[in-house]
C-alpha cells in the first residue's frame, strides 16, 4: 500500500476506492465482500460463509495497522517482497480450504457454470482491477503490481504444495519388475504394480506406479532408461499424497 501497489479482487478494488475517498481500506473491505459472502452462503453452505467472513474481518482489522512507509520505497522492491509476503499468505488459507477475497466466489461461480477454470477467471477479474488501479495511480504502478501479481502466484503454489512437490510417475514397460526394483533401491520407497509383465497377454507390457518428488526425477528416469530404453514414462505433478504403503512392503498389487 506505501508504494501504491494494487492487489487483485476486492482487495484491489478497496484500495482504488480508498484512494479516492480517503476512507480507510478496511471500511470498504468490509462493505464490498458483504454480497460475496451471502452469496457464498446460498451456494456453498454455512461454514464456507461463516469461515470466510473470519478472514476478511480479520484481514479488515489488520489493515489498520499498516505503516505511512513500508519497508522499502523502491517500487520494485516492494512489489517482489510485497507479492512474496502475500503469496504465502494467501496459500496457508487457501492450502486449508479458505477464502479472504470474495472475488475467489465468483471464480468459484465461473468455473462450475462455464468452461473456464478458477485460475482463468481470476486472471481476467484481476487483470481488469489492476488495469484500472492504472488510471488511478498512474501505468508504473499498474506495471509494478503486475510483476508484485505473479510473484504472489508463485508464492502460492509453494505455499499451497510445497518445494517438495510430489510427483506421479508411471512407466510402462515389460521389465517392470526390474524397473521397480532399482526405484526401490533408489529412492527407498515402494513401488506399485498395476500390471504385471506377461508375453502371453494380448498386452504383454507391464505398469507400475511410483510417487517420486522432483529432485528425483531425473535420476528416476535415468535408471528406467538403463533398463528399458523404449519403456513409455508418463510423469505428471501430484496435487496431494496421502498415506503410505507399509514399511517392509515393496510393492502392491491391484487389479
Amino acid at each position: 500500500m506505501p508504494n501504491h501497489l494494487i492487489d487483485g479482487g476486492v482487495t484491489g478494488i478497496s484500495i482504488i476506492i480508498a484512494r479516492l475517498t480517503g476512507l480507510p481500506i478496511g471500511l470498504f473491505l468490509l462493505i464490498i465482500n458483504i454480497p460475496f459472502v451471502w452469496l457464498g452462503y446460498k451456494k456453498f453452505g454455512r461454514t464456507f460463509a461463516l469461515l470466510s467472513s473470519i478472514g476478511i474481518i480479520t484481514l479488515a482489522i489488520l489493515t489498520s495497522f499498516h505503516t505511512p512507509h513500508g519497508l522499502t520505497d523502491i517500487p520494485i522492491l516492494g512489489a517482489i517482497f510485497g507479492g512474496i509476503v502475500v503469496g504465502v499468505g494467501v496459500g496457508i488459507v487457501v492450502r486449508y480450504g479458505g477464502i479472504i477475497d470474495g472475488t475467489d466466489t465468483i471464480a468459484l461461480l465461473i468455473d462450475r457454470v462455464t468452461v473456464f477454470s478458477i485460475g482463468e477467471a481470476i486472471l481476467v477479474i484481476n487483470g481488469f482491477i489492476i488495469m484500472c488501479g492504472g488510471l488511478v495511480f498512474g501505468w508504473d504502478s499498474a506495471l509494478y503490481s503486475l510483476v508484485a501479481y505473479f510473484v504472489a502466484h508463485k508464492a502460492i503454489d509453494i505455499t499451497v504444495e510445497g518445494l517438495n512437490e510430489s510427483r506421479s510417475l508411471w512407466i510402462v514397460s515389460m521389465h517392470v519388475r526390474e524397473i521397480g526394483k532399482v526405484i526401490n533401491e533408489l529412492i527407498k520407497e515402494p513401488v506399485t504394480y498395476v500390471k504385471e509383465s506377461n508375453p502371453q497377454d494380448r498386452e504383454p507390457h507391464g505398469i507400475m506406479l511410483a510417487v517420486i518428488t522432483r529432485f528425483e526425477e531425473e535420476k528416476v528416469k535415468n535408471a528406467a532408461r538403463e533398463i528399458d530404453a523404449h519403456a513409455y514414462i508418463v510423469i505428471t505433478r501430484a496435487h496431494e499424497v496421502l498415506g503410505r504403503i507399509s514399511e517392509g512392503s515393496l510393492y502392491r498389487e491391484s487389479s
